[in-house]
C-alpha cells in the first residue's frame, strides 16, 4: 500500500510529466480533436476527455456524467469520454500527459500543477463544491486533542491532494510538522479512500483526513469521532473542496466546447440545489454504478449537509491554499496570479441574469 506512494513524491512525477510541456501543449489540441477555426470556433468533431472522482464532493460531476446533462450541453459534434481517478494529483498528472483535457478536483493539486508548470498548463474555470472534509479518529486510539496525535498514524487520500495538504498544514500549525517523505512526530500515510475505510476498521491507522462521504462513513459505520471539521479553520467555514480545471491548450483550441460544458455544469448545479432529494438519489445511483455499493440513506443525508454546491470557487481562499501547498513542501512558490479564467463562466451567468463570480485578483 505505502510502497510506490512513499518512494516517489507527486512533485517529482509532476516535474517529470512537465518535461517537454511546450511540445505537449502544441499536440494536445490534435489529440483531443479538430483544431480551432476562424474566430476560435471549433471545426469538425471533438473529443473532450474528462476526469473526476467518485466522491460526494463531486456530486455535480457524478450527476452530469450519469444523466447525460454534460453530453447534451456539448452537442452532437463533441464526444465526452470520462475517467474516474482516486485523487486529484493523479488527474493533474493525466492532464499533463494529455490523457484528459478537463478535471474535477481539489484546489491543492490544481495549485501545485499551476506552479510546477510556471502557470502554463491549466486554468480553474469554475467552482463546484465547498466544505465537506474532516479529520476523524478511532475511539480506541484515545485521541481527544491535537497534542495526542503525536506518535499516531493518520491517513489521507494521496500525497499532495487537498486533504493531505490540509492535514500537513494543520499539524505544522500545532508544532507537529511532517515532511513529504514521511518524517515527523505524526506518521502520515496515503491510501485510496476505500482502502482508508478498511485500514480504519482494522485498527491499522488512528485517524484519517478525508472528504465526504468517507468522513461521515467513518463516523457512522465505524464509530469514528470528528477531531477537526475543516470548516472550523476557515473564515465563515468557507473553503473550496472541488473545482473544475481545463488544460490551457484545450481551452485555447476549443473555447466553444469549454463554454458549452460550463453551461451544462451551471445547469446541473442549479438543479442539484433545487432538487435535493432527487439529486441525492441520482448521486447514490452513480456511486452504486462506480463502486458497486450505495451509501446508506442516513450517511448520504448527513454527508450532504456538510457540503454546498456552487460555481463560486471561493477565490478569496486560494492565496492561503497556495501558501499551504508551499508550507507542505510540495511547491517552491505561492504565486498563482492567472490561475483563474472565469470569463466564460461569467458570460453564462450574465446571460442568466446572475451576478458574476470574482477571481479576487487572481484571474
Amino acid at each position: 500500500m505505502e510502497k510506490a506512494t512513499r518512494r516517489a513524491s507527486w512533485r517529482h512525477r509532476v516535474i517529470t510529466a512537465l518535461t517537454g510541456l511546450g511540445m505537449l501543449g502544441g499536440l494536445a489540441a490534435c489529440a483531443s480533436g479538430a483544431a480551432a477555426g476562424p474566430g476560435g470556433a471549433t471545426s469538425g468533431p471533438v473529443t473532450l476527455q474528462l476526469g473526476y472522482l467518485a466522491n460526494l464532493t463531486h456530486a455535480p460531476a457524478l450527476i452530469g456524467v450519469s444523466n447525460g446533462s454534460f453530453q447534451s450541453a456539448l452537442g452532437r459534434n463533441v464526444t465526452l469520454k470520462t475517467q474516474v481517478f482516486a485523487a486529484g494529483p493523479d488527474a493533474v498528472t493525466a492532464l499533463f500527459g494529455g490523457s484528459i483535457d478537463m478535471a474535477f478536483l481539489g484546489p491543492s493539486p490544481a495549485i501545485s500543477g499551476f506552479i510546477q508548470s510556471q502557470g502554463q498548463a491549466l486554468r480553474v474555470i469554475s467552482g463546484v463544491a465547498v466544505g465537506g472534509a474532516e479529520l476523524v479518529v478511532r475511539p480506541a486510539a484515545n485521541i481527544n486533542s491535537v497534542a495526542e496525535l503525536r506518535g499516531k498514524t493518520i491517513a489521507t487520500p494521496q500525497l499532495g491532494n487537498t486533504q493531505d495538504i490540509a492535514l500537513r498544514v494543520f499539524l505544522a500549525n500545532h508544532g507537529l510538522k511532517v515532511d513529504p517523505q514521511g518524517g515527523g512526530p505524526v506518521k502520515v500515510i496515503n491510501a485510496a479512500n476505500s482502502t482508508i475505510m478498511t485500514l480504519f476498521q482494522e485498527g491499522q491507522i488512528d485517524g484519517a483526513w478525508v472528504p465526504e462521504p468517507y468522513a461521515t462513513r467513518l463516523v457512522d459505520e465505524d464509530q469514528g469521532q470528528v477531531l477537526v471539521n475543516e470548516a472550523s479553520l476557515w473564515p465563515n467555514g468557507q473553503f473550496p473542496t472541488t473545482v473544475l480545471i481545463v488544460s490551457t491548450s484545450f481551452l485555447n483550441a476549443h473555447p466553444t466546447v469549454v463554454s458549452n460544458f460550463l453551461k451544462g455544469l451551471v445547469s446541473v448545479i442549479s438543479w442539484t440545489n433545487a432538487n435535493t432529494t432527487a439529486a441525492q438519489t441520482a448521486v447514490n445511483s452513480a456511486l452504486t454504478t462506480l463502486a458497486s455499493k450505495p451509501l446508506f440513506e442516513n450517511v448520504l443525508v448527513t454527508a450532504w449537509s456538510h457540503l454546498q454546491f456552487s460555481v463560486d470557487p471561493v477565490a478569496s481562499a486560494w492565496q492561503t491554499e497556495a501558501t499551504h501547498v508551499v508550507g507542505a513542501g510540495l511547491a517552491t512558490s505561492d504565486s498563482i496570479k492567472g490561475i483563474f479564467d472565469l470569463g466564460p463562466l461569467n458570460q453564462i451567468l450574465a446571460q442568466e441574469g446572475k451576478p458574476p463570480i470574482s477571481a479576487a485578483g487572481l484571474g
